[in-house]
């Protein structure tokens, strides 16, 4: 009885122990994404810094950063010379610039005007929540 039990004992014991190396495995192959949403493009700078200080410390888990323009403020993105400087550091950064379609439909902003670096989703809010849905920790400023 003594043995049946002290049997038990050691499987249930190796069991769990194999659940928790499984998970350890899991936890240190998972990549950290990150998502920000602004309406005002200066603060694509601080963003960017932000973005390049959680490269620096994640290392090797540091997955994708994305930040998603949206806002009245949006038409600010056609204009390449104001635009390179962010797009440039961005693209160093491994920051993906988005721009909201909603937005650029509702204040009338030419399109074919952005960078060519600026991708558009149709709806920045709901790419945001499918991001977070996707575990991509999110910020909106």
């Amino acid at each position: 009885m003594k043995t049946h039990l002290l049997n038990t004992v050691l499987i249930v014991t190796l069991l769990f122990g194999s659940f928790t190396l499984y998970g350890q495995e899991q936890s240190e192959s998972k990549t950290n994404n990150y998502v920000v949403m602004t309406t005002k493009i200066p603060q694509l700078s601080p963003i960017i810094l932000t973005a390049e200080a959680l490269k620096k410390e994640d290392g090797p888990i540091f997955g994708r950063f994305i930040v998603i323009i949206c806002g009245k403020n949006s038409g600010e993105l056609t204009d390449k010379d104001r635009m390179y400087p962010f797009i440039r550091k961005a693209e160093k950064a491994d920051v993906e610039i988005v721009a909201c379609g909603f937005s650029l439909h509702k204040f009338k902003v030419d399109t074919t005007k952005l960078p060519k670096a600026i991708r558009t989703v149709e709806n920045g809010i709901l790419y945001n929540f499918q991001l977070q849905k996707q575990g991509y920790k999110s910020i909106s400023l």
